[in-house]
């Protein structure tokens, strides 16, 4: 494996920085696109280039849908928990962290704690379904002993900087909130900012954290 940034597909795997690095991410898709979408291309690149190997995978359903051209919903929260455990199972890193995009965030940090991992990144958390603000998804997040650092856009749909600041959350956590950013860390034209702007903080808050607890 070359020892560069550059991603390289091997065994279905995602791999992009130095191949010798001490400090592996490994990163999850979310509900609705790849492990290639621009989106995570960009944190990938951004981390590699910060010394950091970043993995990404698919969950059995997003394979699915590359493979056969269907367009299958994701897999039984469960079966999205045991593939997280096979991929950390087949992973080897001196400082192993886990994460994702929504979905893939989220299942990460319900067997974070299990897997004994260095820390959880999840980039937008999908704090409750759009539109569905009383449906939660936080009873883990109430006693996460992982150290998890979530990157959330303050306008987020499914966790809106207002609504989560209301939550009881696990001291293990540690919040990262973008200027006016969307669930994909997007912001308003009229903010002054863009999504780069959002990413690339993203990435200097995730490196920060990894560094902290590598």
């Amino acid at each position: 494996m070359p020892d560069d940034s550059a991603a390289a597909l091997r065994d279905g795997f995602l791999h992009d920085g130095p191949a010798r690095a001490t400090t592996t991410l490994v990163l999850a898709h979310g509900a609705g696109a790849p492990m290639d979408h621009p989106f995570m291309q960009a944190v990938a690149t951004g981390l590699a280039a910060a010394g950091i190997h970043v993995l990404r995978f698919e969950f059995p359903y997003m394979q699915r849908r590359r493979a056969e051209g269907v367009r299958p919903g994701p897999n039984r929260p469960d079966l999205l928990e045991q593939h997280w455990r096979n991929v950390v199972a087949a992973t080897s890193a001196q400082a192993l962290f886990i994460g994702g995009k929504s979905m893939g965030g989220r299942i990460a940090t319900m067997v974070a704690d299990e897997l004994g991992v260095s820390g959880c990144v999840c980039l937008g958390y999908p704090f409750h379904p759009a539109g569905k603000p009383d449906r939660l998804r936080t009873a883990h997040l109430h006693s996460l002993t992982t150290p998890t650092l979530i990157c959330q856009g303050e306008r987020d749909a499914l966790g809106r900087r207002e609504e989560v600041e209301s939550y009881l959350l696990s001291d293990a956590i540690q919040m990262q909130w973008l200027s006016d950013g969307d669930h994909s860390l997007k912001p308003r034209k009229a903010s002054g900012r863009t999504q780069a702007d959002n990413l690339a903080a993203a990435i200097d808050g995730i490196v920060a954290f990894i560094r902290a607890h590598e």
